[in-house]
C-alpha cells in the first residue's frame, strides 16, 4: 500500500514538473516580446480548383463512378496542425510548438521568402482543430505551401509586418 502510495505521489510531481516546465518555457519565448498564438499546417494539401461549366463533375455532367459530388476539399480535413506560439525576430518568425520542451524554434518564416496565397476562414473539421475565432492565411514559402491559423489581430500585425519590409525587398501580401 505505501509502495503504491509513493508511486502515484511520484507520478503526481513528474507530471507537475512537467507543466511547470511547458509555462516556464512559455515565458521564456514571451519574455521578449512580439509573440502571437499561431498554429501551422506545413506542406499543406493544395485545394482543388473550384469546378467550372466547362468542366467534368459540373451540374451539366454527371460525375464519374467512385466520385463524391459533395466531397470535403483536402484542407478542410483538420490534419497537420499543430499549436504553437510565433515570435517576431528582425526579418524572420521563429515558430515553436507549444507541447514540446524544445527552447529552439521549430520552423523559421523568412520575411523575404514569404508569399501570401489565400486567406479563409476554416472549413469542415479545421473548425474543430484550431481556435474559435482563428483565420487560415495560405503562404509559399520558398516553394512550399504553408498555411497559418490566427486571430484577427495577430493576422493585422503579420501582414502590416510583412508590408513593413525594408526598401528593395520583394514583399507579396495579396
Amino acid at each position: 500500500m505505501v509502495l503504491a502510495l509513493s508511486l502515484c505521489g511520484a507520478a503526481l510531481l513528474l507530471a507537475l514538473a512537467g507543466l511547470f516546465a511547458f509555462g516556464v518555457r512559455r515565458r521564456l519565448i514571451q519574455r521578449s516580446g512580439g509573440t502571437f498564438d499561431c498554429n501551422l499546417r506545413w506542406n499543406a494539401p493544395v485545394p482543388a480548383p473550384a469546378p467550372t461549366a466547362d468542366s467534368p463533375g459540373s451540374a451539366e455532367s454527371p460525375p464519374a463512378s467512385g466520385e463524391n459530388p459533395a466531397a470535403v476539399p483536402d484542407h478542410a480535413n483538420g490534419k497537420g496542425w499543430a499549436y504553437g506560439i510565433a515570435r517576431y525576430n528582425g526579418d524572420q518568425i521563429e515558430w515553436f510548438r507549444v507541447f514540446s520542451y524544445a527552447p529552439r524554434p521549430r520552423r523559421f518564416l523568412q520575411r523575404d521568402g514569404i508569399e501570401v496565397l489565400q486567406r479563409r476562414l476554416p472549413e469542415g473539421e479545421e473548425e474543430l482543430a484550431l481556435l474559435s475565432d482563428a483565420v487560415v492565411l495560405a503562404c509559399s514559402l520558398g516553394g512550399t505551401r504553408v498555411e497559418l491559423a490566427l486571430s484577427e489581430d495577430a493576422l493585422t500585425g503579420f501582414l502590416a509586418w510583412l508590408e513593413a519590409a525594408p526598401p528593395g525587398q520583394r514583399v507579396n501580401v495579396a
